[in-house]
């Protein structure tokens, strides 16, 4: 009778483990710095409810027009985490998919303190999950990916903040614009409505290749990058200027141009990868 139970539990066990992870979309947390409550989906691995194990975290950000359900319907991230970790290309991780799109747009602080999305990233959504779910809070243990306006985000947070992520992997990222006269003939309201000064601090403070130009060798050098961006993409001029940015100042980094163009089949394409890239990281001592 013992053993009939046994392989019960343990075939009870192993089909829900076939079944890979699961995914929950339309989780919430409330700020205080946004003002309102802000959504987020999760990946959780399959042995998340069965193991007192904690977990290292990808931080993984939509794009423009898109929210926090985007990589779940669009990008597919359950499966491709399931085929991952059961081919063995990644280790169990959870993923952590914020909205950048709700209420205002974009993943950053606006120039007028109005509307502070970077400062809710890391001084509310970050603490919130890690308190939540069993996270490895360190360093080595953190990364963080996107596409477009979210590979912009993943890699200017990893820049301006290299002591929070082990790796930043940007996919087709808007490296923001690429002189200060484009920024303000895209932004003119906001050129027109503030001093010189301040818009051009904030140009060069959201700009990548300026950020990289001022940021150290040490914080340079502790992240560990990955910048994938299809061949026909419209945003390839600052995915290559920032590649020669980071190559003219020795800084190591993986770059990747495939065939492709900007859209969900070329992020979908690139997932894999970047799971197995920040495992790699993880697992580095």
């Amino acid at each position: 009778m013992k053993k009939l139970l046994l392989l019960s539990f343990v075939f009870t066990v192993g089909l829900l483990f076939s079944q890979g992870g699961k995914v929950i979309d339309q989780l919430s947390l409330n700020s205080k710095i946004l003002d309102g409550e802000r959504k987020y989906a999760i990946y959780l691995p399959s042995d998340y409810d069965y193991s007192n194990r904690a977990y290292p975290v990808l931080y993984l950000l939509h794009g423009a027009g898109d929210d926090h359900t985007g990589w779940v319907q669009f990008g597919e991230v359950k499966s491709i985490a399931d085929k991952a970790n059961k081919e063995g290309l990644s280790t169990s991780m959870i993923i952590v998919m914020p909205d950048a799109q709700t209420g205002k747009k974009g993943y950053f602080n606006d120039i007028g303190n109005k509307w502070n999305y970077e400062d809710f990233f890391f001084k509310e959504f970050i603490p919130f999950i890690e308190k939540k779910y069993r996270i490895k809070s360190e360093k080595r243990f953190r990364a963080i990916a996107g596409l477009s306006m979210g590979g912009g985000g993943s890699f200017l947070y990893a820049l301006r903040h290299p002591e929070m992520f082990s790796s930043s992997c940007p996919l087709s990222g808007y490296m923001g614009e690429l002189s200060y006269n484009e920024f303000c003939e895209k932004n003119k309201e906001t050129c027109e409505k503030y001093r010189r000064e301040k818009v051009f601090n904030y140009y060069a403070n959201h700009n990548a290749l300026s950020v990289i130009q001022n940021q150290t060798d040490e914080n340079l050098k502790s992240v560990r990058w990955y910048i994938d961006c299809g061949d026909d993409d419209f945003l390839y001029e600052g995915n290559s200027l920032v590649h020669i940015a980071l190559k003219k100042r020795g800084v190591p980094h993986d770059y990747r141009v495939r065939d492709g163009a900007h859209n969900w089949t070329y992020w979908r394409s690139a997932l894999p990868e970047v799971l197995r890239f920040v495992s790699d990281r993880f697992h580095q001592k």
